[in-house]
């Protein structure tokens, strides 16, 4: 079944989990908008899938049940993901708050997801990529995130 909300439509994208059970999900579902030539742009960041980011262009291939299964990316958007486990104060709501706050300074957007205490960000390329890697490398050591 296919699901829209206001033009967006749900774009499933498979994914491998490994060894260890992560990503703790075998299939993402993200918003997308249709481009009605079997491509989608991404309208999210993703939190599980690899190789995509938010405003790519991706083709998509209808499966007979009518839901849409990624496939290849036609152009990418310039945009990366960067994910992060929240590890400061057990990633609590605030601890996670605060990490999206301190990367929206630096360029980023994002959001939080309680259940597995993550954070994913959306960096757009003219983002302050390297103060956001000093940081990244920073809150690591310090034990803030993995």
């Amino acid at each position: 079944m296919t699901s829209v909300r206001n033009g967006h439509v749900k774009v499933h994208s498979r994914l491998e989990v490994d060894e260890n059970g992560w990503p703790p999900v075998s299939v993402e579902s993200m918003w997308a908008v249709d481009l009605g030539d079997g491509t989608v742009r991404l309208d999210n960041t993703p939190w599980f899938a690899r190789g995509v980011a938010s405003d790519d262009i991706i083709r998509v291939e209808v499966d007979a049940e009518g839901v849409r299964w990624a496939g290849e990316t036609v152009r990418a958007s310039e945009n990366c993901t960067i994910r992060l486990i929240v590890l400061k104060d057990g990633g609590s709501g605030a601890a996670r708050q605060k990490v999206l706050e301190t990367f929206h300074r630096l360029g980023t957007t994002g959001e939080g997801l309680e259940q597995f205490r993550m954070v994913a960000l959306d960096v757009p390329p003219d983002a302050d990529l390297s103060r956001i890697r000093r940081l990244l490398e920073h809150g690591d050591a310090q034990g803030w995130w993995h």
